[in-house]
C-alpha cells in the first residue's frame, strides 16, 4: 500500500462566533499531522496584525466531519 493511499483529508474551519468553513481541505497521513498543521496555522494567524479576535479557534475536522482537535489561536487572551 502506497503512502498516498493512507492519506486522509482534514478540514480547518475558523470560528470566532461565526464559522468559516474550509471546503477544500488538505491531505495528511495522520490526525497528529493535521493537528500540527493547525498549530502552525494558528501561529501564522497570531502574526497577522488585522486578526485580533480572542475567540478565534481552528477546528480540525476529519473526512466524516468529526472534530479531532480545536486549536485556540490566542490562548493567552481571555
Amino acid at each position: 500500500m502506497e503512502v498516498q493511499d493512507m492519506m486522509r483529508t482534514y478540514y480547518f474551519d475558523l470560528k470566532d462566533g461565526i464559522p468559516v468553513r474550509d471546503r477544500q481541505g488538505l491531505d495528511f497521513a495522520s490526525p497528529g499531522a493535521a493537528i500540527e498543521h493547525s498549530k502552525d496555522l494558528a501561529q501564522r494567524l497570531r502574526n497577522e496584525r488585522s486578526i485580533q479576535d480572542p475567540r478565534l479557534t481552528i477546528s480540525v475536522l476529519d473526512e466524516s466531519g468529526s472534530e479531532v482537535h480545536r486549536e485556540v489561536v490566542f490562548p493567552d487572551r481571555p
